[in-house]
This record gives C-alpha cells, sequence and structure tokens, in this order.
C-alpha cells in the first residue's frame, strides 16, 4: 500500500519556512471564525431579514458541524484503506476536498436574497467544508514529524496567521465599503475566497503525511474497531470524564464565557455602530474591526508575559481592558458625542489589544491540563481535551448571534427599515446600546470572576510534573510532600489517596 513515490508521503526537513506553509489554512481558519461572529450577522440583516432567523443561521450551522467534527476525524483516521486514501493521502484527499467546495460554495453566501433558509443552507455547506479541511490539517504536525520541538515549529506559526487572517478579513471589507460599493459584500466575499484558497492549496501542497509502510499499516489495523454505536458510546462516556477534572472545569468555563462575550461584541457591534452613534460613515464598524491588526503586537507580549506572569495576570489584564473599553462604548453612545470616530478608534485599538490577549491565553495554559489528567488517571489523554474544548467551542460559538437576533427581534428591531441613527427611535436605540454593553459586560466579568480562583499556573505545574516523574519512576504515593499533596488535591479536586490509579485509564 505504501506510495513512496507519491509526494504527500515524503518526508522533508521541517523548516520556519515549511511551518508557515502548514500554518497557512489558519488564515481562513482564523478569518472564518470573525466571519461568523463579526461579518455574517450584519450582512444577513442588511438584506432586510428578521434578527431573529438572522442569528439562527449561525446558531444552527455552528451546531450541525460540531455534531459532524465529533465523527469525522474517525472517519479520516481508517480511510488509508481506500484507494482514494492511498493515493492522496488519508488526510490530504480531504483537505482537497474541502477547499474544492469550499471555492464553489463561500462566494453563494455573499449573493442577495430576501429568503434566510438560503443563507442557512449555504452556511451549514461551508461549515462542514471547512470541518473537511480543518479536522485533518490539525492533525498533521503529528503525521510530519514527532519531534516535539519540529511540532511546535508547526503549530507555533499558527498563532501570527490566525491573527493576520482577522485583521485582512476586516481591511478588505473595511476599504470595499468606504469606496461605498453596492456590492461591496459580493466582492468581499470573492476577494476572501481567493485570499483563503491560495493559502489553504499552499499548505496542501507543502505538508505531507507518514508513509503507509507495512508497519505503520499494522500499527493502524492493530488499534481497535468499534462500531458507529460504540464509538458514540466512548465518545461521550471520554467527554464526560474530563469533568473529574477541576482545573479543566475552570478554565473551560473560563474559555466559553470570556470568548462568548467577545462574541456577543462582534455581533452587535455593526448595529450598535450605524444605529446608535453620530457622524460614522457605513465602514466604521469593519475599520474599528480591521485594528485587530494591533493585536499581533499584543500577542507577542502576552508571549512574554505568560511566562513571567502566568495565566492569571493575563486573565485579568485582558478581562478588565475589555469591560472598560466596553464602558467607553457606552459613554459614547449615552453622552451623545458628536464626530465620534477618533473616540472609537482610540477605544477600539485598546479593545483590539485586549482581545488578542483572550484568544491568547486559554491554548496557552491547555498544555498544563492533561498532565492534571495524567496524575488524576495515568493515562495520555491531550487529545480528548483538546476535542472537548473545540466541540464545546462550536457548539456555543454562534449563541451570540443567535441571542442577539432574538434580543433585537424583541425590542422591535427592523433591518429594513432602521439602517442608520436617523431612521432608528430613541427606544430602539436604548435596546441595541443595552444589548452591546449588558452582554459582553456580564460574560467577561463572569470569566474574570472564575480567573481569580484559578491555581494552574508555571509555580503549580512545575511542583504536579515533578509529583508525576516521582511516581513514575516507582516513588509511592506515602512519600509524598505536603506541598505537592496540596497542588494535586487544588488541582484535581479530589483526595490525594485517589490519584495514580493503580491501573491507567484509557
Amino acid at each position: 500500500m505504501s506510495k513512496k513515490s507519491n509526494w504527500v508521503y515524503q518526508p522533508k526537513k521541517i523548516t520556519v519556512g515549511r511551518g508557515i506553509g502548514y500554518g497557512l489554512t489558519d488564515l481562513m481558519g482564523g478569518g472564518w471564525n470573525n466571519i461568523v461572529s463579526g461579518v455574517i450577522f450584519a450582512f444577513v440583516l442588511s438584506q432586510g431579514i428578521n434578527p431573529a432567523f438572522a442569528g439562527a443561521i449561525t446558531g444552527i450551522g455552528r451546531i450541525v458541524d460540531a455534531l459532524f467534527s465529533l465523527f469525522f476525524g474517525a472517519i479520516t483516521d481508517g480511510f488509508y484503506k481506500t484507494k482514494l486514501g492511498q493515493r492522496f493521502g488519508r488526510r490530504h484527499f480531504f483537505i482537497l476536498l474541502g477547499g474544492i467546495f469550499f471555492t464553489i460554495l463561500f462566494p453563494l453566501f455573499w449573493v442577495r436574497a430576501d429568503n434566510w433558509v438560503y443563507y442557512l443552507v449555504i452556511y451549514v455547506a461551508i461549515e462542514l467544508a471547512i470541518a473537511m479541511i480543518l479536522i485533518p490539517w490539525e492533525t498533521l504536525p503529528t503525521e510530519m514529524t514527532d519531534d516535539y520541538k519540529l511540532r511546535t515549529i508547526l503549530s507555533g506559526s499558527r498563532m501570527f496567521i490566525s491573527a493576520s487572517g482577522t485583521a485582512i478579513v476586516f481591511l478588505v471589507l473595511a476599504a470595499l465599503q468606504h469606496m461605498q460599493n453596492p456590492n461591496a459584500y459580493l466582492i468581499t466575499g470573492i476577494i476572501w475566497t481567493i485570499i483563503f484558497v491560495v493559502a489553504i492549496f499552499i499548505s496542501y501542497r507543502t505538508t505531507w503525511e507518514r508513509p503507509l509502510t507495512p508497519e505503520f499499516i499494522a500499527e493502524l489495523e492493530s488499534r481497535p474497531r468499534l462500531t458507529l454505536g460504540q464509538f458514540v458510546k466512548k465518545t461521550v462516556e471520554d467527554y464526560f470524564s474530563t469533568f473529574k477534572n477541576k482545573a479543566f472545569r475552570k478554565h473551560l468555563a473560563i474559555y466559553l464565557l470570556s470568548f462568548t462575550g467577545k462574541d456577543f461584541y462582534s455581533t452587535m457591534l455593526p448595529t450598535f455602530i450605524i444605529c446608535c452613534i453620530h457622524g460614522v460613515k457605513a465602514d466604521t464598524p469593519w475599520t474599528l474591526q480591521a485594528l485587530s491588526i494591533f493585536g499581533i503586537v499584543s500577542t507577542l507580549v502576552a508571549a512574554k508575559l505568560m511566562l513571567t506572569h502566568g495565566p492569571k495576570f493575563l486573565f485579568t489584564i485582558s478581562y478588565t481592558t475589555i469591560i472598560i473599553t466596553m464602558v467607553g462604548y457606552f459613554l459614547t453612545w449615552a453622552l451623545h458625542v458628536q464626530n465620534a470616530f477618533w473616540v472609537l478608534i482610540i477605544i477600539s485599538i485598546f479593545y483590539q489589544c485586549a482581545r488578542a490577549i483572550l484568544e491568547f491565553t486559554p491554548w496557552n495554559v491547555f498544555p498544563f491540563i492533561p498532565d492534571v489528567d495524567r496524575v488524576m488517571t495515568r493515562g495520555d489523554r491531550a487529545g480528548i481535551y483538546a476535542a472537548v474544548m473545540t466541540f464545546f467551542r462550536k457548539s456555543t460559538g454562534a449563541f451570540a448571534s443567535w441571542i442577539a437576533g432574538i434580543l433585537l427581534a424583541e425590542i422591535g428591531f427592523n433591518s429594513k427599515t432602521m439602517t442608520s441613527l436617523v431612521n432608528t427611535p430613541q427606544h430602539i436605540q436604548t435596546g441595541i446600546a443595552l444589548i452591546f454593553f449588558v452582554a459582553p459586560v456580564v460574560l467577561i466579568l463572569l470569566a474574570l470572576l472564575m480567573s481569580f480562583t484559578f491555581k494552574l499556573n508555571r509555580q503549580t505545574h512545575e511542583v504536579l510534573k515533578h509529583e508525576i516523574d516521582r511516581l513514575e519512576a516507582g516513588g509511592s504515593k506515602a512519600d509524598v510532600t505536603p506541598q505537592a499533596k496540596e497542588v494535586v488535591e487544588e488541582l484535581t479536586g479530589h483526595p490525594y489517596e485517589q490519584a495514580w490509579p493503580d491501573e491507567p485509564m484509557i
């Protein structure tokens, strides 16, 4: 079965350039997430569609995508048995297929239509195409090398490329809106398609998979085979088992609360700016979002602060800054600031810097989490924890758009007639401003309060790792130091006596 002559099975030296080549797919990944939270709702509203239905599009789509993603990884794992999988690669086949579907589907979403079902169908199809790309793509560092440092080069390149994708999305849209082009969304969608597809293709051609040698095939065949029912049962059991981990429960809550708060901001910002603020233009919301380019700088600063001050410090700086900036936006409306553009620019720079730290911190805390699980189970279950985080983020990812749409409908917002401050009644303006302000602030404040009790950091992780190393070397649990015992119990949420069971949990 080995296809050694095929480029997809030809390993190469991993360099920074190839790391960038791998990471380019996240130009689309990062860009798409911000299109979902920050553009789609505003675009669908601009077509005169009821806000409740506009919010439902991404809400329903993300739930379908989360369920699809749950099973799709297993499909790619076993695809090496097929001729297509052997010829194109079990991962690369789906990256190519998903890329083709994306190229066809993505521009179709930005066509003018007055039926929300049209947008729902196209949106769901796009989400499934993107899942076909991202799920196998995320496995490639493991396929390409087993060296930890080289995998870090591959995975580390994603962070900055993803941030660049965010900036590109809003810069392109802001430029076309500024030119007052009536087809700005459609032209932007076509430009995004070209940029994303080129990035995906470069990534597709500069990566490879582990050769299908007889030894590797024997290893794959030796893995337990599960029926669909058994797979679902085991997946659900694995997912629920992660909630026994106290550090992970807090980490997941902080992650979901803060990201959903950020999504509320992105969803409501265009409506708030256009319908509530004096002296702004139609392109102002996208100009403010394009300031996410400042987030690249704050991400670099956060990487250093993560080492010197730890995650709690970053959570506090990020969340406090976001709450202060939300107060700034609200006061800009409440005080009826005239020609508020430059005031909004200053506020938004601070917001975007804080947002980047909000996005950076959880996934840099995440590598510590599987070690807490390891002392609880003696298992290596990093993949399960990553899957749980991804599943719940996808499930809640469009929650903000859905709820925002329902709330706008409840206050009587009409997307066909209320297209500027002049034709938006004062009581509707008040409702929009309250939704925009209250929802993100409450969610971010809850995340901030929870972060104060988050104990996993570099110091406690070092104590934990030392204890794991001692136990792995055959050390007795009876010889645990008071400090190690306290740390293990604080992080796991269970008595030390339950740690390091006699039989590993698989």
